[in-house]
Protein backbone atom coordinates (compact mmCIF):
# COMPACT_ATOMS: atom_id res chain seq x y z
CA UNK A 1 0.00 0.00 0.00
CA UNK A 2 1.13 3.74 -1.00
CA UNK A 3 1.81 4.92 2.82
CA UNK A 4 2.24 8.91 1.28
CA UNK A 5 -1.38 8.23 -0.23
CA UNK A 6 -2.94 6.66 2.70
CA UNK A 7 -1.13 9.73 4.65
CA UNK A 8 -2.92 12.52 2.47
CA UNK A 9 -6.23 10.54 3.07
CA UNK A 10 -5.55 10.90 6.81
CA UNK A 11 -4.95 14.47 6.31
CA UNK A 12 -7.71 15.53 4.08
CA UNK A 13 -10.16 13.76 6.75
CA UNK A 14 -8.64 15.68 9.32
CA UNK A 15 -9.71 18.76 7.24
CA UNK A 16 -13.19 17.85 6.47
CA UNK A 17 -13.74 16.79 10.31
CA UNK A 18 -12.64 20.18 11.45
CA UNK A 19 -14.52 22.00 8.71
CA UNK A 20 -17.87 19.90 9.64
CA UNK A 21 -17.08 20.80 13.38
CA UNK A 22 -16.79 24.47 12.80
CA UNK A 23 -19.61 24.60 11.02
CA UNK A 24 -22.07 22.47 12.80
CA UNK A 25 -20.48 21.69 16.28
CA UNK A 26 -17.55 22.66 18.32
CA UNK A 27 -15.56 19.81 19.36
CA UNK A 28 -12.67 18.89 21.15
CA UNK A 29 -9.13 16.66 19.50
CA UNK A 30 -10.27 13.50 20.78
CA UNK A 31 -14.10 14.08 19.32
CA UNK A 32 -12.57 15.00 15.86
CA UNK A 33 -10.21 11.96 16.22
CA UNK A 34 -13.92 9.93 16.41
CA UNK A 35 -15.33 12.06 13.71
CA UNK A 36 -12.29 11.64 11.66
CA UNK A 37 -12.21 7.92 11.91
CA UNK A 38 -16.49 7.53 10.56
CA UNK A 39 -15.34 9.23 7.33
CA UNK A 40 -15.16 7.66 4.18
CA UNK A 41 -13.88 9.23 1.49
CA UNK A 42 -15.02 8.57 -2.31
CA UNK A 43 -14.10 9.86 -5.89
CA UNK A 44 -16.90 10.60 -8.86
CA UNK A 45 -15.93 11.09 -12.34
CA UNK A 46 -17.80 13.22 -14.46
CA UNK A 47 -21.55 11.88 -14.80
CA UNK A 48 -21.04 9.07 -12.37
CA UNK A 49 -23.83 7.98 -9.87
CA UNK A 50 -23.36 8.32 -6.47
CA UNK A 51 -26.46 7.48 -5.32
CA UNK A 52 -28.76 5.08 -7.89
CA UNK A 53 -32.26 4.75 -7.95
CA UNK A 54 -33.75 1.60 -6.03
CA UNK A 55 -30.67 1.89 -3.63
CA UNK A 56 -30.96 1.95 0.15
CA UNK A 57 -28.94 5.22 1.05
CA UNK A 58 -27.15 4.52 4.23
CA UNK A 59 -25.32 7.67 4.74
CA UNK A 60 -24.96 11.32 4.57
CA UNK A 61 -22.87 12.62 2.11
CA UNK A 62 -20.36 15.89 2.66
CA UNK A 63 -19.00 17.26 -1.12
CA UNK A 64 -15.62 18.62 -0.42
CA UNK A 65 -15.42 19.46 -4.09
CA UNK A 66 -17.06 18.80 -7.05
CA UNK A 67 -21.30 19.71 -8.45
CA UNK A 68 -23.97 17.66 -7.87
CA UNK A 69 -27.55 17.00 -9.16
CA UNK A 70 -30.00 15.20 -7.07
CA UNK A 71 -32.90 14.43 -9.31
CA UNK A 72 -35.71 11.99 -9.84
CA UNK A 73 -38.31 10.97 -12.81
CA UNK A 74 -41.69 11.78 -12.66
CA UNK A 75 -44.20 10.85 -16.03
CA UNK A 76 -40.50 10.20 -17.91
CA UNK A 77 -39.38 13.68 -17.10
CA UNK A 78 -36.30 14.35 -14.57
CA UNK A 79 -37.06 16.52 -11.74
CA UNK A 80 -34.14 18.39 -10.09
CA UNK A 81 -34.53 18.51 -6.38
CA UNK A 82 -31.23 19.96 -5.49
CA UNK A 83 -27.85 21.41 -6.91
CA UNK A 84 -25.02 21.40 -4.52
CA UNK A 85 -21.26 22.33 -4.82
CA UNK A 86 -17.84 22.34 -2.06
CA UNK A 87 -18.68 22.05 0.85
CA UNK A 88 -22.30 21.11 0.85
CA UNK A 89 -24.42 18.41 2.53
CA UNK A 90 -26.91 16.02 1.12
CA UNK A 91 -28.57 13.04 1.65
CA UNK A 92 -31.45 11.12 0.18
CA UNK A 93 -33.20 11.36 3.79
CA UNK A 94 -36.19 9.62 3.32
CA UNK A 95 -34.39 6.30 2.26
CA UNK A 96 -31.84 7.43 5.02
CA UNK A 97 -34.12 7.05 7.70
CA UNK A 98 -37.00 4.49 6.78
CA UNK A 99 -34.46 2.04 5.42
CA UNK A 100 -35.75 1.52 1.87
CA UNK A 101 -34.75 2.09 -1.57
CA UNK A 102 -34.90 5.62 -2.90
CA UNK A 103 -36.76 6.92 -6.12
CA UNK A 104 -33.69 9.81 -6.16
CA UNK A 105 -30.48 9.63 -8.14
CA UNK A 106 -27.25 11.93 -7.21
CA UNK A 107 -25.29 12.80 -9.95
CA UNK A 108 -21.75 13.75 -10.34
CA UNK A 109 -21.96 16.74 -12.89
CA UNK A 110 -18.09 17.91 -11.89
CA UNK A 111 -15.37 15.71 -10.86
CA UNK A 112 -16.06 15.10 -6.79
CA UNK A 113 -14.23 14.11 -3.35
CA UNK A 114 -17.42 13.17 -1.70
CA UNK A 115 -17.05 11.94 2.32
CA UNK A 116 -19.82 9.58 3.00
CA UNK A 117 -20.80 9.83 6.84
CA UNK A 118 -22.49 6.63 7.59
CA UNK A 119 -25.63 7.04 9.55
CA UNK A 120 -25.06 3.60 11.46
CA UNK A 121 -21.40 4.62 12.82
CA UNK A 122 -22.66 8.40 13.11
CA UNK A 123 -25.46 7.21 15.52
CA UNK A 124 -23.55 5.36 17.31
CA UNK A 125 -21.02 7.67 18.46
CA UNK A 126 -24.06 10.30 19.03
CA UNK A 127 -25.69 8.36 21.58
CA UNK A 128 -21.90 8.41 23.90
CA UNK A 129 -20.90 11.79 22.50
CA UNK A 130 -23.21 15.13 23.12
CA UNK A 131 -20.97 17.04 20.30
CA UNK A 132 -21.40 14.70 17.47
CA UNK A 133 -25.20 14.82 18.68
CA UNK A 134 -25.70 18.09 18.42
CA UNK A 135 -23.31 18.30 14.59
CA UNK A 136 -26.05 15.30 13.64
CA UNK A 137 -28.86 17.67 14.40
CA UNK A 138 -27.46 20.65 12.98
CA UNK A 139 -27.10 18.87 9.51
CA UNK A 140 -30.51 17.60 9.55
CA UNK A 141 -31.78 20.81 10.33
CA UNK A 142 -30.03 22.62 7.79
CA UNK A 143 -31.23 20.17 5.27
CA UNK A 144 -34.75 20.48 6.52
CA UNK A 145 -34.71 24.12 5.83
CA UNK A 146 -32.84 23.93 2.69
CA UNK A 147 -35.75 22.16 1.26
CA UNK A 148 -38.43 23.86 2.80
CA UNK A 149 -36.15 27.05 0.74
CA UNK A 150 -36.98 25.75 -2.64
CA UNK A 151 -40.43 24.21 -1.67
CA UNK A 152 -41.05 27.76 -0.38
CA UNK A 153 -39.35 29.52 -3.88
CA UNK A 154 -40.94 27.39 -6.50
CA UNK A 155 -45.04 28.02 -4.55
CA UNK A 156 -44.67 31.62 -3.60
CA UNK A 157 -41.98 33.20 -5.58
CA UNK A 158 -41.76 35.45 -9.24
CA UNK A 159 -39.20 33.53 -11.62
CA UNK A 160 -36.99 36.86 -11.43
CA UNK A 161 -37.00 36.32 -7.67
CA UNK A 162 -36.40 32.51 -7.60
CA UNK A 163 -33.41 33.37 -9.59
CA UNK A 164 -32.11 36.06 -7.69
CA UNK A 165 -33.00 34.43 -4.61
CA UNK A 166 -30.99 31.11 -6.12
CA UNK A 167 -27.87 33.48 -6.64
CA UNK A 168 -27.98 34.92 -3.38
CA UNK A 169 -27.74 31.05 -1.73
CA UNK A 170 -25.95 29.43 -4.50
CA UNK A 171 -23.66 31.57 -6.21
CA UNK A 172 -21.18 28.72 -7.78
CA UNK A 173 -24.23 26.22 -8.91
CA UNK A 174 -25.77 29.31 -10.50
CA UNK A 175 -22.22 30.06 -11.95
CA UNK A 176 -21.17 26.54 -12.91
CA UNK A 177 -24.45 24.06 -13.57
CA UNK A 178 -25.73 23.73 -17.32
CA UNK A 179 -28.75 25.96 -17.65
CA UNK A 180 -30.66 23.34 -18.32
CA UNK A 181 -30.41 21.73 -14.31
CA UNK A 182 -31.20 25.26 -12.78
CA UNK A 183 -33.80 26.12 -14.58
CA UNK A 184 -35.39 22.39 -14.06
CA UNK A 185 -34.94 22.98 -9.79
CA UNK A 186 -36.34 26.57 -10.13
CA UNK A 187 -39.19 24.97 -11.86
CA UNK A 188 -39.24 27.01 -14.85
CA UNK A 189 -38.20 26.80 -18.79
CA UNK A 190 -35.11 27.21 -19.82
CA UNK A 191 -36.24 29.99 -22.55
CA UNK A 192 -37.93 32.01 -19.16
CA UNK A 193 -34.14 31.27 -17.05
CA UNK A 194 -32.40 32.85 -20.15
CA UNK A 195 -34.85 35.77 -20.35
CA UNK A 196 -34.80 36.35 -16.85
CA UNK A 197 -30.98 35.96 -16.65
CA UNK A 198 -30.63 38.72 -19.07
CA UNK A 199 -32.71 41.23 -17.59
CA UNK A 200 -30.50 41.06 -14.58
CA UNK A 201 -27.91 41.84 -15.79
CA UNK A 202 -29.09 44.09 -17.80
CA UNK A 203 -30.46 45.81 -14.79
CA UNK A 204 -27.22 45.21 -12.68
CA UNK A 205 -25.86 47.18 -15.74
CA UNK A 206 -27.81 50.12 -15.37
CA UNK A 207 -26.71 50.72 -11.77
Amino acid sequence: MDTTNVFNIELKKKEVARELARKYSTMTLDELNVLQSILVPMKFNKGDMIVNEGEVCKSIYYLDSGLIRQFYFKNKKEVTENLGADHSIFMCIESLFEEKPTHLRVEALEPALVFAIPKKRLEEEAIKNVNIQMLYRKILEESLIISQIHADLVRFETATNRYLRMCKLNPQVVLRAPLTYIANYLQMSPETLSRVRNQVMADEGDL
